[in-house]
């Protein structure tokens, strides 16, 4: 892509469709395995954040995935019933809900991360050495900056963590 000034219309309306079209395909990539399960994209979004910060709050997924308290209770409520994530008490406030990943729910959501890894990973092997330190780039300057600081505190491994 050439170079993009900041108020070129046109690149910027490429990059919107660049956006639209990726998400869609990537997000694909998962979709089909969601809907075998009867579970949706909400349901993955909980289960990889849940999976990158075991021991969340409820509260905490609340904020990352800017949901109301309704449609959290009916995505973490499936995912409760269906054994894939685990709610604990906190421990200073027995009040709060500490969540986890069973096992069973870090093995559906490695499956997920591996359909999506497998649309990624050959991309950026394509677009060439750069092109991660360049996304990267991208996408934090389009985040908000209490996103890019919760996601500066987020361990960068690949690894899932389960209760």
């Amino acid at each position: 892509m050439p170079d993009m000034p900041d108020s070129h219309d046109s690149a910027v309306r490429r990059a919107q469709d660049l956006l639209f079209f990726a998400y869609r395909d990537f997000t694909n990539a998962a979709d089909v395995l969601l809907e075998e399960l009867g579970l949706g994209r909400a349901h993955h979004r909980a289960l990889h954040f849940i999976g990158r910060r075991p021991g969340m709050t409820v509260t905490e997924l609340l904020g990352i995935l800017r949901i109301t308290k309704q449609s959290l209770a009916r995505v973490l409520g499936d995912l409760v019933t269906l054994g894939h994530v685990a709610q604990t008490p906190g421990g200073a406030d027995r009040r709060q809900r500490l969540l986890r990943l069973t096992p069973q729910g870090a093995e559906l959501e490695q499956r997920l991360f591996d359909r999506q890894k497998a649309r990624l990973a050959p991309a950026f092997a394509q677009a060439g050495p750069d092109a991660f330190a360049g996304f990267e780039a991208t996408m934090r300057a389009i985040m908000d900056p209490a996103t890019r600081d919760m996601l500066d505190a987020t361990p960068e491994t690949g690894d899932r963590h389960v209760g």
